[in-house]
């Protein structure tokens, strides 16, 4: 396997139904071969088909690839959270991005 993807609901409350919030995983000696932007366009299309408005992504702040890559794809950065997860023992910060799947006014 080089990597998986997928998206979920964004909230469990029926007014965010709307939003997912997506997750990319590529095998390290697999990246920088565009198999991140295949999957995430494969998942971008995915939410179109089904009628979603906006994909979120939170990424770790430290992973500048991905965030490039977001931002190539189109997504936005909408904001920070600070100390949100963990991982080896530290506190992680989370970039949030977003990008609009459709260009509906109103659900």
């Amino acid at each position: 396997m080089l990597g998986y993807a997928s998206f979920g609901d964004w909230r469990a409350f029926e007014g965010h139904r709307h939003t997912v919030e997506h997750s990319v995983y590529v095998r390290v000696d697999q990246r920088g071969q565009g198999i991140g932007e295949s999957l995430i366009h494969a998942l971008i299309g995915r939410a179109r088909e089904i009628g979603k408005h906006v994909m979120v992504a939170g990424i770790e702040a430290g992973n500048g690839g991905s965030i490039r890559l977001h931002g190539k794809l189109g997504f936005q950065q909408a904001g920070n959270l600070k100390e949100v997860g963990t991982k080896f023992d530290g506190w992680l910060d989370l970039v949030f991005m977003q990008l609009t799947l459709d260009a509906r006014k109103a659900p």
